[in-house]
C-alpha cells in the first residue's frame, strides 16, 4: 500500500511537471498588451495570430494606471505595455519596470525617421533605449481659414483682426506653445529651473497683454467645439482631431500646424521589466507598423501612427486633411513632449494663475 502510494506520487509530480511545462509553452505563445483603446484593434489581433499562431490578450488602460500596475508587480504581469513618451524614463528611474529595447530586433525602416529618433532620445538611460513611437498626436491651432487665415502661429490669436474671436486652455500647452512662437525653447530649459521660470515670466507677460482679446478659455472639447460651429470663436489653440472633426463638418474649419511647430505627444512601445514573450512582443511591434495595418489602428484609434507611409492606406477624407495640416517639413518641425521634470509644473500652475486673475 505504501509502496503503491510512492508511485502514485511519483506518477501525480510527473504530470504536473508535464502540465507546468505545456503552461509554460501556452504563456510563450500569448502576448499580453497594455495598452489604450483602439490600439489593438480585435481585426488586427487576429490578423497577428493567424499569422503568427500567438494569441493576444489586451488589456485597455490609461498613463495612470499602466505605470501602478507595473510598479505592483515589479515589471510583470504584461509583455508589452504603450505608456507616452514622457511617462518612461522618469518611472523607469524610480521603480525600475521596464527593460532596454533591442533595436536589432525593430525592422527601423518602418518608423517616420524624425519620431524615431525624437522617441528613442526622449526615453534613453544611459546607452539604452526604453521606448519606441507608435500612435501620435498633436495639439496646435483650430482655424477658420475664411475668416481668420492670417492665424499661423500661436501669436497670432493676439492679432486685432481677430481681437474677441479667439480662444485657448489656461494649460501647460498654451504656455510650451507661446513660448515657441516667441523664439524660445522651454523645452532646452528643462534642466535650468530658473531659465524655464524666466521663459514662464514672459509667456505670463505676453498672455496677460493677448487677454482683451480672447472671446473665452475654452474648459472642454464640446465647448470649444460649440463656439467654433456657431463663429463666435474663428481660431484657438486645439488638437488634431477636434480640428479634423470640425473640418467634416465644415471646409473652412481645419487644424493647422503653427510656424514655430506643433506641440506632439507620442504612446509608445515599452518591454516590462519582466515579459514572458519579448520575441513576440518585437514581432507585434514590427507587425502594427507595417503600412497598411497601422492605417487599420489609425481608423480605430482616430490618430495616426509613426508608421512610414501608413498614410498612402487612411480613408480619403482622412488622409487629405492629414497632408493639408501636416507637409512633411510640419512633420519634421512638431515639438515633441519630454518627461517634466519635478517642481516645473509648479511653475506653470503659479503663472496660469495670475494669467487667470489679471484685470
Amino acid at each position: 500500500m505504501k509502496r503503491y502510494t510512492n508511485k502514485l506520487k511519483l506518477s501525480l509530480t510527473v504530470a504536473a511537471l508535464s502540465v507546468a511545462g505545456f503552461a509554460g509553452t501556452a504563456s510563450a505563445e500569448t502576448l499580453r498588451i497594455l495598452t489604450w483603446g483602439g490600439y489593438a484593434p480585435d481585426s488586427v489581433v487576429d490578423m497577428f495570430t493567424a499569422e503568427t499562431g500567438i494569441d493576444v490578450e489586451v488589456t485597455k488602460s490609461n498613463n495612470e494606471e499602466m505605470i501602478a500596475k507595473l510598479r505592483a508587480t515589479g515589471g510583470g504581469g504584461f509583455d508589452l505595455a504603450q505608456p507616452s513618451q514622457d511617462r518612461i524614463s522618469g518611472p523607469q528611474a524610480e521603480f525600475d519596470i521596464y527593460k532596454p529595447i533591442d533595436m536589432s530586433k525593430i525592422d527601423t525602416s518602418l518608423f517616420v525617421a524624425s519620431m524615431l529618433d525624437a522617441t528613442k532620445s526622449n526615453t534613453m538611460i544611459g546607452s539604452d533605449v526604453y521606448g519606441l513611437p507608435h500612435v501620435w498626436g498633436t495639439s496646435g491651432l483650430v482655424v477658420d481659414t475664411a475668416k481668420a487665415g492670417g492665424v499661423k502661429d500661436y501669436l497670432d490669436l493676439c492679432g486685432s483682426d481677430v481681437a474677441g474671436k479667439v480662444s485657448y486652455r489656461l494649460k501647460r500647452p498654451t504656455l510650451i506653445g507661446f513660448a515657441f512662437a516667441m523664439g524660445m525653447d522651454p523645452f532646452a530649459a528643462y534642466g535650468d529651473a530658473a531659465a524655464y521660470k524666466g521663459i514662464i515670466d514672459k509667456v505670463e507677460a505676453k498672455l496677460i497683454e493677448c487677454k482683451s482679446g480672447v472671446k473665452t478659455y475654452w474648459g472642454g472639447g464640446d465647448e470649444l467645439m460649440g463656439l467654433m460651429r456657431s463663429g463666435e470663436v474663428v481660431a484657438s489653440m486645439a488638437w488634431d482631431t477636434g480640428g479634423w472633426k470640425l473640418n467634416a463638418d465644415n471646409a473652412d474649419i481645419t487644424f493647422v500646424a503653427p510656424a514655430s511647430g506643433a506641440l506632439g505627444w507620442i504612446d509608445t512601445f515599452a518591454l516590462p521589466r519582466k515579459t514572458k514573450a519579448e520575441d513576440a512582443a518585437y514581432k507585434w511591434i514590427n507587425f502594427v507598423m507595417q503600412p497598411k495595418i497601422a492605417a487599420m489602428i489609425t481608423a480605430e484609434a482616430g490618430n495616426f501612427t509613426s508608421s512610414l507611409g501608413a498614410d498612402d492606406f487612411a480613408s480619403a477624407e482622412l488622409k487629405a486633411r492629414f497632408q493639408g495640416s501636416f507637409p512633411p517639413a510640419d512633420v519634421d518641425n512638431i515639438k515633441w513632449y519630454p518627461t517634466v521634470p519635478a517642481g516645473l509644473e509648479a511653475i506653470e500652475g503659479a503663472a496660469l494663475d495670475r494669467v487667470k486673475a489679471a484685470k
